[in-house]
């Protein structure tokens, strides 16, 4: 037998040079008034990282739910992840539910219909990651601004509640997003 296999050191091709056109960012979400806070079904969205400074890689953004708060059952085709910094929330990732509490981690996977929802009796915040960018610019056009990261959004009646779910449906496939029924 010969014994002439010699491993080859594997290459890589190098690292691309810095961009000195990026830059640090540092996002203080409580008192940072370049920010923007958005109110979105019932929800404050506080946006931290936009695709803009993430060449288009990620977008961040915190997330203030209150009790009864959450998102009605949607889909889209990026990746999304949540950690639960306080509270907790009930997740429904393809119509299984889930607790999830303060330290946890969850991942939503491209294209797997989700919600989540605050259940409890707190305040529930989480950092939301969503690979690509580009949610982010969807949660700036159909919510509205709000003065801080904890602000609740104006309550909506019946007619502004339909006004805003048509638009929300309307802009939904432009921001790879479908919107489903309740379950």
């Amino acid at each position: 037998m010969n014994d002439n296999s010699t491993t080859s050191p594997q290459t890589f091709p190098p690292i691309p040079a810095d961009d000195l056109q990026r830059t640090l960012i540092v996002a203080r979400p409580d008192t940072d008034a370049g920010l923007r806070h958005i109110g979105l079904v019932g929800d404050t969205y506080t946006i931290l990282l936009t695709g803009e400074d993430t060449a288009g890689r990620y977008c961040l953004i915190d997330m203030h739910i209150p009790p009864g708060g959450g998102p009605p059952p949607h889909r889209h085709d990026f990746e999304e992840t949540f950690i639960l910094h306080e509270g907790e929330v009930e997740a429904t990732f393809r119509g299984a539910k889930s607790t999830i509490k303060a330290g946890e981690t969850i991942h939503i996977p491209a294209n797997a219909p989700h919600q989540f929802h605050n259940v409890s009796d707190q305040p529930a915040r989480m950092l939301c990651i969503c690979s690509p960018a580009g949610q982010e610019q969807f949660f700036l056009e159909v919510g509205v601004p709000v003065a801080t990261r904890t602000a609740a959004p104006p309550k909506l009646d019946e007619a502004q509640q339909a006004a805003f779910r048509a638009k929300a449906e309307a802009l939904a496939p432009q921001y790879r997003t479908e919107l489903l029924p309740p379950a």
